[in-house]
């Protein structure tokens, strides 16, 4: 049972109901998921037509075109399944094409995409678990992006400080900077290609529905994956340089595969596998589940450092083993199992920091983890770009966690389509020995990570966040808010953060900052020097800063069935519930 929420300091209210909730990274994806809703469309479809609008109203931070890690959980059967959501590298890319093309490095734009895998992920949702057509569930993102949405400030914040990188691509700065400015907040941003494309697969899918909804569905797929959209997308890239073929993108599937699962007290918390970060979420729960917090008290220095400690060393094994399981051998079990975290708790040491990340785990079957040299402290100008959340739940405890990304100043937006191709290539490496490194048909390793929290097989909470390498750290600090200090689900959310930046960056140049932690303003200063004084690196956000991730999350009582909708106020997520 989920502890009693506790009365506590918020900006918002808990959004309270009892028939279904939305928690999304903006208020209009979320209001898009509860009109599907009211409409008689299950969670799954309302998580679809909140996923797609985000990758038009959150367009700097999320493609149409690019990824979607989803969970699902069907109540009825109690089945728990992950979408994949993630593209894999053209049959052309190895790591030797970028030794040889380019240093060593994965470039910016065209060289580093994948193949797109959102349309397929959104797509298969409705397919496999689904009740609605695509074009049912894509109808607010067509409107949002055919007659335009008001501009707001993160998302014009976010492009006046990438400007430069948007004048890379004159077909993106056609997009984003009408007349070489960033549209002014409050006036309508409108993005008419984007619309067609959308709408294109919509009346793909009509032309073809006739012979029912499954071959609609297909007609829709198609569209992108073989059709005008497919051609456009390969033109392009292929005048530019790119390595993407019309073989790669029709032979292209997303994969429904088990979820990875730790315990945390009585509660199963479930996030997509290695080929993805979330593991180290669970791994890093997993060490904290043999440690009093409580008795340190809530964002003391003792509580701040031991939660570090846990993710460096979650850190470690992340970046030694994770990669595409259907390329390379992770030790999944052994690393979510109790002996392991026993073992690796021991290595917190409760007045020194690691001054770097500690060394990865003795997983016990002969092999030498990958040890590269982590490169110094670089900043790379993409590791701050960014991805968007959604979950939805109804009172039967069905429900949905994903997390869309690929912003926009990662890549060119193909001419014609508003699309920028999945950039996620920036996520693997270049090193042929490392378990993320390039390979043909290989997924790299996807920082988006949605998650899920059981009790004896019921639903009690889908939460995530955006945030690159700071997700897991967002998500793991609102879980413990939550059911170890007993928070209601929005103060869980709003309570202040902090980030460790202590291990290699998932994104290229995958730069390193040993030692670093920073933390936000509303944690006391006196903290901050204590921190320092184990030997942390500390530097200070402003309060409640954007980086520091947008978590949503969806609480449910088993005692009453009430479910308790928050979303972050670091950015423009809200929830709505009836």
């Amino acid at each position: 049972m989920a502890p009693k929420a506790q009365t506590s300091k918020a900006m918002r209210p808990d959004i309270q109901a009892t028939r279904h909730v939305v928690a999304a990274g903006h208020y209009m994806a979320a209001q898009a998921a509860m009109q599907i809703l009211e409409a008689g469309g299950k969670p799954r479809d309302a998580g679809v037509a909140a996923g797609i609008a985000t990758g038009v109203l959150e367009s700097e931070f999320v493609s149409f075109a690019g990824v979607a890690p989803i969970i699902l959980y069907m109540a009825k059967t109690r089945k728990l399944v992950t979408i994949s959501g993630l593209g894999v590298w053209p049959k052309a890319a190895s790591t030797e094409y970028f030794q040889k093309n380019h240093g060593g490095k994965i470039p910016r734009g065209i060289p580093r995409s994948v193949v797109p895998s959102a349309p397929d992920a959104w797509i298969t949702a409705l397919e496999k678990f689904g009740t609605m057509s695509f074009g049912e569930v894509a109808t607010a993102a067509i409107r949002f992006a055919r007659e335009g949405f008001p501009m707001y400030p993160t998302m014009a914040g976010l492009l006046q400080e990438k400007k430069d990188l948007y004048k890379d691509w004159p077909s993106s700065a056609e997009v984003y900077l009408k007349n070489g400015e960033v549209p002014e907040v409050g006036k309508l941003f409108v993005q008419d290609d984007l619309g067609k494309s959308i709408q294109y697969m919509a009346d793909q899918e009509t032309a073809r529905s006739k012979n029912g909804r499954a071959e609609g569905l297909q007609a829709a797929r198609d569209a992108f994956y073989r059709g005008d959209i497919a051609a456009a997308i390969l033109k392009f890239h292929g005048d530019n340089g790119g390595l993407l073929t019309a073989e790669d993108f029709s032979q292209f599937r997303v994969a429904i595969e088990p979820p990875v699962k730790a315990q945390f007290g009585n509660i199963d918390v479930y996030g997509c596998g290695p080929w993805c970060q979330g593991p180290m979420m669970l791994q890093a729960l997993a060490l904290l589940d043999g440690i009093d917090l409580r008795k340190m008290g809530h964002n003391s220095t003792a509580y701040i450092h031991t939660l570090v400690e846990a993710i460096k060393l979650a850190a470690a094994d992340r970046d030694a083993y994770y990669g595409d399981p259907r390329f390379v051998d992770v030790p999944m079990d052994v690393l979510l199992s109790k002996e392991y975290a026993d073992a690796r708790r021991a290595m917190i040491r409760p007045d020194q920091a690691w001054p770097e990340m500690p060394a990865a785990g003795d997983v016990g079957n002969g092999g030498v983890p990958w040890k590269g040299a982590p490169m110094g402290d670089e900043g790379a100008a993409e590791s701050d770009l960014d991805t968007s959340y959604l979950c939805v739940m109804d009172k039967d405890g069905n429900a949905f966690s994903a997390t869309p990304s690929d912003g926009s100043p990662s890549g060119p937006v193909v001419p014609g389509t508003g699309l920028v191709s999945s950039p996620r290539g920036s996520q693997s490496w270049a090193d042929p020995n490392h378990p993320c490194c390039v390979e043909p048909g290989k997924r790299p390793r996807l920082t988006p990570n949605p998650a899920m929290a059981m009790i004896k097989g019921e639903m009690i909470m889908p939460f995530g966040s955006p945030g690159g390498d700071v997700q897991t750290q967002a998500m793991l600090q609102v879980f413990l808010n939550v059911f170890v200090w007993g928070m209601d689900t929005q103060a869980a959310i709003e309570a202040p953060r902090f980030a460790t930046y202590s291990f290699p960056a998932s994104f290229e140049p995958h730069d390193y900052q040993p030692g670093l932690l920073k933390l936000e303003g509303r944690i006391d200063k006196s903290v901050g020097d204590e921190l320092a004084s184990l030997g942390h690196r500390i530097e200070w956000w402003p309060d409640r800063v954007w980086m520091a991730g947008s978590v949503c999350a969806i609480l449910k009582d088993q005692a009453s069935g009430i479910m308790r909708g928050g979303a972050d106020i670091r950015r423009t997520a809200y929830a709505v519930g009836w």
